[in-house]
């Protein structure tokens, strides 16, 4: 195991437990942490529907001081059905967080056999931030609006991931349609201009949809809005192993990231001791990456939990490993 490397502003994580099976994942991912990084401060604080039975509210003002004082974010997944159809939801807190720490770019690595891709997907705008409501008549409405420095920010982000991997970029719109997909392709193709030692390409996302499933290892990285990259990325993870295995940074350009698996808080196996952390250690592999510039640890939790995959699989791999049958292996590689 290399030295520790000196953390960036302090060496705060601060921990979202989350729901369902976010504790039990999330005590998994501490262990490898305080394995490969023990000078770490790991401090957790209530979030999602656990929030909303503590305080009444899915993000509490004291978890969102935390967050942003931290020096990055590690959440678990959050969600109860209890608050399914609640006025107070625990995925209104995570939206929140997200806008609240402007971490605007979602990084979801997608990998296996000839698979290697990254979609960026836009986090903070579009469809699930624009204004929606109920107008008298019953209609109902949901709008998506992005100005043009948000896809920029965006772009330039995607560009330089791509520059940095095997240099090509693949900008996924609706451009034969919605006046913001016109407004994104334009920008992209702008900022490509400062990027010549990068292809792009522009692509429909509904032929990206199709590619993605038929013949995923054409890409490299992928960039697009908000409600296009959670569909494709879905499908991305789908096509590489399932959205259990699935970790996502979420990046801005100060203040913390956001590190989280894919998956959701599945509460039918929640206390059964099963649940599988391989998308929980995955983020903390992009933490180490990321934000605390710990190449040479994040490397290793990686292949840790590719060796305990081939050989603890859980239930849900086809296999009998606990999660803590699995955070072993995890554990025994890392020393």
């Amino acid at each position: 195991m290399s030295s520790p490397a000196p953390s960036p502003r302090n060496s705060r994580i601060v921990c979202l437990p989350g729901d369902g099976i976010g504790p039990e994942v999330m005590a998994v991912a501490q262990q490898a942490l305080r394995e490969l990084a023990p000078e770490l401060e790991l401090e957790e604080h209530p979030f999602g529907a656990a929030a909303i039975r503590r305080t009444g509210v899915p993000l509490p003002e004291a978890t969102l001081a935390a967050c942003r004082a931290a020096a990055a974010v590690l959440k678990a997944p959050i969600g109860d059905p209890e608050f399914d159809a609640a006025e107070v939801r625990p995925e209104q807190g995570m939206l929140r967080l997200r806008a609240e720490l402007d971490v605007y770019a979602n990084l979801r690595p997608a990998q296996q056999g000839g698979v290697d891709l990254l979609i960026v997907r836009e986090l903070v705008g579009g469809l699930y931030f624009g204004a929606h409501g109920v107008r008298e008549d019953g209609t109902v409405f949901d709008t998506c609006e992005y100005h043009p420095l948000q896809v920029e920010r965006l772009a330039r982000r995607a560009f330089a991931l791509a520059r940095a991997r095997r240099g090509k970029l693949t900008s996924v719109d609706k451009a034969n349609v919605l006046e913001t997909s016109r407004m994104w392709r334009r920008v992209v193709r702008e900022v490509g201009a400062g990027y010549p030692d990068v292809e792009l390409e522009h692509m429909l996302v509904d032929n990206a949809a199709m590619q993605l499933a038929s013949a995923p290892e054409q890409f490299d990285v992928i960039a697009t809005e908000n409600m296009f990259g959670d569909i494709l990325s879905d499908l991305a993870a789908a096509v590489t192993g399932g959205l259990g295995l699935a970790p996502s940074a979420s990046l801005g350009d100060a203040g913390p990231g956001l590190f989280e698996p894919v998956h959701g808080s599945a509460p039918d196996i929640s206390g059964r001791g099963i649940a599988n952390p391989a998308g929980m250690l995955r983020s903390t592999a992009l933490m180490l990456a990321y934000e605390l510039d710990r190449p040479d640890e994040a490397s290793a939790l990686e292949q840790a939990v590719d060796r305990a995959l081939r050989e603890s699989p859980t239930p849900d791999l086809g296999g009998r490993a606990t999660t803590s049958e699995f955070a072993g292996a995890v554990l025994a590689a890392l020393v």
